[in-house]
């Protein structure tokens, strides 16, 4: 089976760009990409079809989620993708997706806002292929995988017919050799000069995974069109959240209005945290140990109300920042704090915790289970603030607690 293990450096959150924002940046690493304009509004859209002066054109509704084609408006249109060979039906097209809901397989149920179209010339694609650049452990770097077999799911390929899957590393020094590059272009089925042509384009999508510090570049298809030209037509590209301090312009892209506000918040301040359906809210340290308090809140008949995990380095200020996250939650009947104290300072965790229950006039039931550095004057803080704290022992016994507070309001 094909390895694509990705090599992430405590990644905070993924960076959502849109289909447009990756073309682009494709675009200008001088990758080779459908001609397209970007609107927001039917107007805009239809200008832009005309600019293109294509044979036929592709009006595309921009969301994160997938499943456009098959999607359906709030407008009553089907269809987040379309063809046409008519500018003015493009502007009709785009009067419909523009300002209403999109509904696919992969958005909430009540869709998410279409707020910009891209309009893009359509080109027929007579061969696709497969191709990415991706951090790889197993070579301690970067590596290329690339199929003649394309517009596929990758990981059918390789379980299917692994001998269709060709990968190359890279050394990190090197960068793609032109052999390697020309290898890659022929075991993709490039032939005569497109051969040439798509290791020019293997190149500069490496330059381009460089570029943005990128832990992955993936284009599917990779494309031939019968004028002869190899095209990417479908780019995904993950970035290293932690080069966010030198890619400014690229991490200033980030659409965030498809995602949980919460989460939004939350990474702000550097917490992970994903909601649940439950109404026990979790503040943890480590993502091994917020797991395990799920769990065994589940085992002792509760449920969940989140996964929060503070991390390592944990600042007074998170602490209060988590927990006016958790408290804004209307589902939340109870908080439990699990951590266990090894990076962390259980007594900042402790002045958090009592600043938090002040301000925030805390209205529901708290159970702290603390054990590690510091953890003695973590609890005569607590024990001294004369707050309505419930201590607990361990991890079972605080679990039993908290479930327990809920069941007696």
């Amino acid at each position: 089976t094909l390895s694509l293990s990705l090599a992430y450096t405590s990644p905070r959150r993924w960076l959502n760009l849109q289909e447009y924002q990756s073309k682009k940046l494709m675009q200008d690493s001088g990758v080779t990409v459908q001609r397209f304009f970007v609107a927001d509004n039917p107007t805009e859209a239809r200008d832009a079809a005309k600019r293109l002066n294509a044979k036929e054109i592709v009006l595309k509704a921009q969301i994160l989620a997938g499943g456009r084609g098959k999607g359906v408006f709030d407008s009553g249109l089907k269809g987040g993708v379309h063809l046409t060979t008519d500018p003015a039906v493009v502007g009709e097209l785009a009067s419909k997706m523009l300002g209403y809901n999109l509904t696919t397989k992969q958005t909430p149920k009540d869709g998410v806002k279409v707020k910009t179209v891209m309009v893009a010339e359509a080109l027929d694609i007579s061969r696709e292929t497969y191709f990415a650049i991706l951090m790889d452990r197993a070579c301690n770097g970067p590596v290329m995988v690339g199929s003649p077999q394309g517009g596929m799911d990758i990981e059918e390929v390789a379980a299917r017919t692994p001998e269709l899957i060709f990968k190359e590393a890279i050394d990190i020094f090197e960068g793609v050799r032109d052999d390697q590059a020309l290898r890659m272009a022929a075991n993709l089925g490039f032939k005569g000069p497109l051969e040439r042509q798509a290791a020019d384009q293997i190149k500069k999508l490496y330059d381009l995974f460089l570029k943005v510090d990128a832990t992955q570049v993936e284009v599917n298809p990779l494309g031939e069109t019968p004028q002869g030209q190899v095209v990417c037509f479908d780019a995904k590209i993950n970035f290293d959240d932690n080069a966010e301090f030198r890619q400014k312009a690229v991490f200033a892209m980030d659409d965030t209005a498809e995602s949980d506000p919460i989460e939004t918040e939350a990474a702000k301040y550097d917490l992970k945290y994903i909601g649940l359906d439950g109404n026990i809210a979790c503040f943890v340290n480590g993502a091994g140990l917020a797991m395990a308090t799920c769990d065994i809140i589940d085992l002792h008949g509760g449920k969940p109300a989140n996964f929060l995990d503070l991390g390592g380095g944990v600042k007074e200020n998170q602490v209060y920042a988590a927990f006016k996250l958790l408290t804004a939650d209307p589902k939340v009947e109870a908080i439990l704090v699990n951590i266990f104290g090894g990076i962390v300072n259980c007594a900042i965790i402790a002045n958090g915790i009592t600043k938090a229950c002040r301000e925030l006039e805390l209205k529901v039931p708290l159970v702290v289970r603390l054990e590690g550095t510091n953890v003695h004057e973590a609890k005569r803080i607590l024990s001294e603030s004369g707050l309505p704290i419930t201590a607990a022992s361990d991890l079972d016994d605080a679990a039993r607690k908290a479930v327990a507070a809920i069941a007696k309001k």
